[in-house]
């Protein structure tokens, strides 16, 4: 993986092969940041990236400027690798070892965006328990975005919330806003 833009623009970080991730493509990661620059300003944008992996997303929040990101995974390794590789490039994220959805039971911080990447295997449910429950506990800030990438075959444009949604190659990234 590569960061596209911002202070570590071009920078690859590997990942160690045994984390159990499929991490975001650079298309589609720079397609996603794109939409984004259009509707914040990143630098001053409070960032939770749920399912965090390998950490593709938050590194490439942290490059543009945010200081203010959460990484949350359930895998040991996963948080243990971005600890690491933010410590290494003096990223200010804040690294969270816990199951998503007990995360988002208990947080209580609003974010700008929320950024999940779960298990293309996830039940359609449990899609619906990521939207139901940020936007049940106010977890956006006025004006904030849920994020949810997805493989094509899973359908979520029949959620509360959901205001669009854009395909790149086998990635879906679904939006929701409280409009």
């Amino acid at each position: 993986m590569r960061i596209i833009s911002g202070k570590y623009k071009g920078k690859r970080i590997t990942a160690p092969k045994k984390l159990p991730v499929r991490p975001t493509t650079d298309m589609a990661k720079e397609a996603l940041f794109n939409i984004l620059n259009n509707r914040f300003h990143l630098n001053d944008s409070k960032v939770i990236d749920l399912f965090a992996g390998t950490g593709n997303i938050s590194f490439e929040f942290a490059s543009r400027g945010n200081v203010e990101i959460v990484a949350v995974d359930s895998d040991a390794g996963c948080i243990q690798f971005i600890s690491k590789t933010a410590k290494e490039l003096d990223f200010q994220i804040t690294t969270v070892k816990s199951d998503v959805f007990k995360y988002l039971h208990r947080v209580k911080q609003k974010s700008d965006i929320i950024f999940a990447d779960p298990p293309y295997n996830l039940g359609a449910d449990d899609f619906n328990t990521i939207v139901k429950s940020v936007f049940e506990k106010e977890l956006l800030a006025e004006d904030g975005l849920l994020i949810i990438e997805h493989s094509t075959q899973t359908d979520l444009s029949l959620s509360q919330y959901f205001t669009e949604k854009r395909k790149y190659g086998g990635n879906v990234f679904s939006f929701f806003e409280n409009i």
